[in-house]
């Protein structure tokens, strides 16, 4: 494989870090972009960009770039306090995106690899149905209708400057770094505090972020994935009493989970305004990568016991310091 020279945004991150790395082991050319000195990195080139917005100035980022992975964005919050959700969403999802990427074709970038959500497809699945590329995109929040959007006029901005986009939808990420709910999950289990989750039958996917990072540099490289967009997983669904259950093992501790009725919870979630709470405990969001691995031979180096096991590893080593 040729070596080529990337611009991460966001690349501070959970996942940027971990993407900076990885590109980096596999003898890429890595150039981080930050919006202050605060996220400066370490044995990188690094460019100081700003507040990201429709006037950000990405010139001395884009020198010298063949491809840009952008994960810069302002992302999802459980409890948005803005008076206008959507426009600040907006801003720096769409109106940004779309500046970086047509200052990108003027720079001579090559492909720009777009990470959105799988929000795009929807809130959750039924059944045993999976989400999929061909579905209809049906986002429900401002954050999923701002990363469709933004999905929309990276499309546009290829079809009139021949920019190869492509677009990655994933699920939850974990792994080492890895904030909010998940990463209490670990504390709650670990402290054997105990849940009422053992009666779940959902199934949700999940993706490492080793995984992940694996599935960017595949669809940044790969000649086959100009214009496509892909869901990436773990390649396995399980039910949140599972994922209790495996991160219990991961931890090397007992299993706190207890069996409770499900119906029971839910609507003693609705009497304490916690129904999209509990619908996250017990609904699905299972999601097809069929397509990442067909068109693209992609396949997850990491299986979820192993990435749970490296999660844990590093939780053991933060609680530690």
């Amino acid at each position: 494989m040729d070596k080529l020279n990337f611009l991460i945004t966001g690349a501070n991150g959970f996942v940027g870090q971990a993407l900076c790395s990885h590109l980096l082991e596999h003898g890429h050319g890595v150039h981080a972009a930050v919006r202050s000195d605060a996220a400066w990195i370490m044995g990188l080139e690094n460019s100081i960009v700003g507040n990201l917005d429709a006037h950000t100035d990405w010139s001395s980022a884009l020198r010298g770039v063949e491809v840009v992975i952008h994960l810069a964005a302002r992302v999802h919050v459980m409890q948005d306090t803005s008076t206008d959700p959507l426009a600040e969403f907006r801003l720096v999802n769409v109106d940004a995106t779309e500046n970086l990427a047509r200052q990108a074709v003027l720079a001579g970038v090559k492909r720009l690899v777009y990470v959105s959500s799988i929000k795009v497809n929807g809130e959750g699945t039924s059944g045993i149905t999976s989400y999929t590329e061909q579905d209809i995109p049906n986002p429900q929040d401002p954050y999923g209708v701002s990363k469709w959007e933004a999905e929309q006029v990276l499309h546009r901005v290829a079809a009139e400057t021949g920019l190869e986009v492509v677009i990655v939808r994933p699920p939850l990420i974990y792994g080492a770094g890895v904030k909010g709910n998940f990463i209490s999950l670990f504390s709650v289990i670990e402290r054997g505090v105990p849940l009422p989750l053992k009666s779940a039958q959902n199934a949700r996917s999940l993706v490492y972020v080793g995984n992940f990072v694996d599935a960017l540099r595949v669809c940044a490289t790969h000649p086959d994935a100009a214009g496509q967009t892909y869901l990436v997983s773990d390649g396995e669904a399980i039910s949140t009493a599972q994922l209790v259950a495996n991160i219990a093992t991961a931890l090397g501790c007992r299993n706190p989970a207890f069996y409770f009725p499900v119906g029971l919870l839910r609507r003693i979630g609705r009497a304490l305004g916690r129904t999209a709470a509990i619908d996250r405990l017990f609904g699905s969001l299972r999601i097809s990568d069929q397509k990442i691995r067909n068109e693209l031979a992609w396949q997850p180096p990491y299986t979820m016991a192993q990435g749970l096991s490296e999660t844990a590893n590093w939780y053991r080593q933060v609680k530690e310091k």
